[in-house]
């Protein structure tokens, strides 16, 4: 007898999944970003255990990717971020995934920030719920802005099931912070993931389907596209200081120092152009831009392998 099709819809927080994803790069020990096509694949799986059929009756039936992202304008002034964007866009759309994008707003103090895609991801999610019948819907975020939206889908009869991590990164200004989900977004869903320590116990069991959650050695390149079409967005260059040239002296968990007196600079991986920062070694010789952060400091930019 055919068991029943069980239909998942997916929703990306994009601002969220790229700090996953770039804790997995330069934070975790495994060194890899999120590959899509295996987070997918993962999903697919985990709702066939949570809901107790067979993986070939679940179907990602629709899957949607939501961030704020810089106009043409500000993209153009930032290298090849226009080209890389169409790249991402090529990647999502290969794996059947509908892109949302709103324009990031500078504020008077100069800062970037994300408004209202929060609001779009939330009604958006809700309407496909509504029109599409999923059975599971699957919430990539750990933010609590979205218990009322998982409320109303509730009332659908729609199972939601939240992916959600608890890690520490550091930003690109030196600052490091933590992130944990919210307690209140747990309590809602029916299949709350804590996907940090899920990923962490299936690795140490070699699991084949968390080895296909990272970007494998031979898609080097669409790691190199995800993070550079990403972290483009969340650049806040200021006025150009001027140019230099020094030599590692320490890299760690996504950030490093370079030897450049009087002061050592502080640089981010989303600085580093043209390679891997996991491809950079202490005592390279690197060309970069000297720029003030927010805070009025000497900070690398621009950081570039000689």
């Amino acid at each position: 007898m055919q068991e029943k099709l069980v239909r998942i819809g997916v929703f990306y927080d994009g601002n969220y999944f790229l700090q996953v994803s770039n804790y997995y790069a330069y934070g975790h020990q495994r060194k890899r970003r999120i590959s899509i096509s295996g987070l997918h694949e993962f999903i697919r799986e985990q709702v066939a255990e949570e809901e107790d059929v067979d993986p070939r009756f679940c179907r990602i039936v629709d899957a949607h990717y939501f961030r704020g992202r810089l106009n043409a304008y500000e993209a153009s002034q930032r290298g090849d971020t226009l080209y890389w964007d169409r790249v991402f866009d090529d990647i999502l759309m290969s794996e059947g995934v509908t892109t949302h994008y709103l324009p990031v707003r500078t504020t008077p103090e100069g800062y970037k920030q994300e408004r209202g895609i929060d609001v779009w991801l939330a009604l958006e999610a809700f309407e496909q719920a509504f029109y599409k019948r999923f059975d599971v819907l699957v919430l990539i975020s750990s933010d609590g802005d979205y218990v009322p939206m998982v409320r109303k889908v509730n009332t659908l009869g729609t199972r939601i099931m939240a992916l959600t991590w608890e890690f520490e990164y550091t930003t690109d200004n030196g600052q490091r912070m933590t992130t944990r989900p919210s307690q209140d977004l747990l309590a809602e869903v029916t299949y709350p993931m804590a996907m940090h320590g899920i990923i962490d116990q299936r690795i140490a069991q070699n699991d084949a389907t968390i080895n296909r959650l990272f970007v494998q050695p031979d898609q080097k390149r669409h790691a190199v596209v995800q993070e550079q079409v990403q972290d483009d967005d969340d650049d806040d260059t200021l006025p150009m200081e001027g140019h230099g040239e020094g030599e590692i002296m320490s890299l760690k968990n996504g950030y490093g120092f370079i030897k450049f007196p009087p002061n050592n600079l502080f640089f981010h991986f989303t600085n580093v152009i043209d390679t891997d920062f996991n491809e950079l070694h202490v005592g390279d010789r690197v060309e970069f831009e000297i720029e003030k952060d927010e805070e009025g400091n000497d900070v690398a930019k621009s950081v570039k392998l000689l």
